[in-house]
């Protein structure tokens, strides 16, 4: 791996008759990168870029296993704020306006300068009790971008204003159509990570990612892409798994546009509904997408772009600790503010059932650290996480996946106490890739072992 947790070219052989020797010599190259890589991990640091990405990326407050880390209500946080209710855009999967939720039609169209100032006050509160130096905020919607420029660049200026005594970074999730030469602009002069949603080549894309017409989007799409890059603008992809469709075509259009880092998602489903999604397309088909994906990745030799969920599988076969929302089952250590001001916890949870991401509490009369008084289920969430599944206590990735990401677990004869809709799509990537790495579930405890008895501090790791 290369010190910040990526596979570089050190690689398990694929050949078994490979001379024990040299599997020796590679297995222990990967654990002294791993090593390092774990030991110069900043305890608020995420997987990959600052790109927002739910679902395999948010930024959670994790530090090394075998440290003391005391979780509570003051822990550190970062805030996504859902600056628009609306969308220019009427995605079949979206879990915002076409699930089981239908709240945001009683949000205002976006957020206000009175909440963004509570916000302000609110953040400069907890910053100042969680001792944090490093504040992640991501910009969501709806449309983002559907505020206006003049709007937005005054709500950076505000929250810009916490530098005085926390670095702030900004980051922005947007459906990329309206970007123009000024958003890209404002970007730029912000700092502002953009990550931009698109889902493949033009056709695939089209028949998910439609306008309230019904119109495909992908056109808009490549338009702020060549904005955001004739502006020096660099940026993310996040694409949701079109089942079905051809994932090399897939993975080699995107490379095409020139991103930092591309991140898979597997569709939202729960236990409720993804019999009938199996029953089309196989027992598997997130995995069945996103191997052929990983042989692309693994066999150029070229990690200048990250891909995920494979960077985080990696990380967590090598003994690292998982600093993703999608595997590993840590506390989120993020939040939502909605446009009216109200605190809630995982947005995504809408697809589970109405009210689901609610706590009742709001900015502009609680404070973040409430949430343990408020609402103890988001509490344990966010600031403690949560019980392994119990299906998942005698699985052999329970120290890696852990369960899966939290919406996935959802069953409405059970809850959240189940392992993911997509368990067998993750244990089937989780024994790919440990064929590649040459990694079983043994060796992966070992190194785990191996790198708690590290320091946190880099000094005395072999250079």
């Amino acid at each position: 791996m290369g010190e910040s947790g990526e596979p570089g070219n050190v690689r398990a052989p694929d050949r078994p008759g490979a001379p024990a020797a040299r599997r020796r010599a590679v297995r222990d190259a990967h654990r002294l990168h791993a090593a390092r890589a774990l030991c110069r991990t900043n305890p608020l640091r995420r997987e990959g870029p600052d790109a927002p990405a739910r679902g395999t990326g948010q930024p959670g407050v994790q530090a090394p296993r075998g440290r003391t880390v005391m979780r509570n209500a003051h822990s550190p946080l970062s805030v996504t704020f859902k600056i628009a209710s609306r969308c220019n855009l009427n995605c079949s999967y979206c879990y915002v306006y076409n699930k089981l939720d239908d709240s945001w039609r009683r949000q205002p169209a976006m957020i206000s300068d009175e909440v963004i100032d509570a916000s302000v006050a609110a953040l400069r509160r907890h910053c100042a009790k969680s001792g944090q130096r490093l504040l992640r905020i991501v910009f969501h919607g709806g449309e983002p971008l559907l505020v206006g420029h003049e709007r937005f660049d005054c709500w950076c200026r505000k929250l810009r204003s916490l530098d005085d005594s926390v670095e702030v970074r900004l980051a922005l999730q947007t459906n990329g159509v309206l970007i123009d030469d000024k958003w890209a602009e404002l970007f730029a002069a912000h700092k502002i990570v953009v990550g931009i949603s698109i889902d493949g080549t033009p056709d695939v894309h089209d028949a998910q990612r439609v306008d309230h017409k019904g119109r495909g989007s992908y056109s808009g799409v490549l338009r702020g892409v060549e904005a955001l890059r004739r502006n020096a603008v660099g940026f993310s992809l996040l694409s949701v798994i079109s089942l079905g469709s051809d994932p090399v075509a897939t993975h080699r259009h995107l490379l095409s546009l020139g991103p930092a880092q591309i991140e898979y998602l597997f569709p939202d489903q729960t236990h409720d509904t993804i019999g009938a999604l199996r029953a089309r397309h196989g027992p598997t088909p997130g995995a069945d997408f996103l191997i052929p994906i990983f042989e692309q990745w693994w066999g150029s030799g070229d990690m200048k772009v990250r891909v995920g969920p494979f960077m985080a599988i990696v990380r967590a076969i090598l003994g690292g600790v998982c600093e993703v929302d999608f595997i590993g089952n840590n506390p989120l250590g993020y939040l939502f503010v909605e446009p009216d001001g109200a605190i809630e916890g995982l947005d995504v949870l809408r697809t589970c059932g109405p009210g689901l991401a609610r706590t009742g509490m709001n900015v502009r009369n609680h404070d973040f650290s409430d949430m343990e008084d408020h609402c103890k289920f988001h509490y344990q969430v966010i600031f403690e996480g949560l019980s392994l599944p119990r299906g998942c206590r005698t699985c052999r990735e329970r120290s890696t996946c852990a369960g899966g990401y939290l919406p996935h677990r959802f069953a409405s004869d059970g809850g959240f106490d189940h392992p993911s809709a997509w368990c067998a799509d993750i244990l089937r990537l989780f024994d790919h890739l440990r064929s590649r790495l040459g990694v079983p579930p043994a060796e992966t405890l070992l190194r785990r072992e191996a790198l708690d008895s590290l320091s946190v501090d880099t000094e005395g790791v072999p250079a």
